[in-house]
């Protein structure tokens, strides 16, 4: 019996030590996905969306928008978490952290934005020649 609630005990401080750990893990890609830009493709989709949105009802938009944003940062967080070993994201916090990738996160936004409307001018093309090759 001894043995067991020994064992027992040991199991639970090693998940509380495993716990720890994803945290300070799941700290680390919440970062990364701050420092690779996400906030700023977001306050861009959000400001194309707000477009389409009567002045009026744009304050109230905008809470709920920001309100739905800690979760689908936490499900991209554990993405990432699946997908990246702890090395990885280390690597990445120091890329993040250069010259370069804080250039990478002050242009995100620009560049979802032109990116974006390069995809919806290739698509318009597309389009066209579909219709070249559907039509009988």
């Amino acid at each position: 019996m001894k043995k067991i609630l020994i064992a027992v005990a040991f199991a639970f401080v090693s998940q509380i030590g495993f716990a720890q750990q994803d945290e300070a893990f799941k700290k680390d890609v919440m970062k990364v996905i701050e420092l690779s830009g996400a906030a700023n493709q977001m306050k861009s989709a959000k400001e194309q969306i707000l477009q389409m949105v009567p002045k009026d009802k744009q304050a109230a938009f905008v809470i709920e928008f920001d309100a739905t944003l800690p979760s689908l940062y936490d499900k991209l967080a554990t993405i990432y978490m699946q997908e990246y070993t702890k090395e990885d994201v280390k690597a990445m916090l120091d890329f993040y952290n250069s010259p370069v990738g804080k250039k990478i996160n002050e242009k995100s936004g620009v560049l979802f934005e032109k990116s974006q409307a390069a995809g919806q001018e290739w698509g318009q093309g597309l389009q066209s020649m579909m219709m070249k090759y559907v039509q009988q």
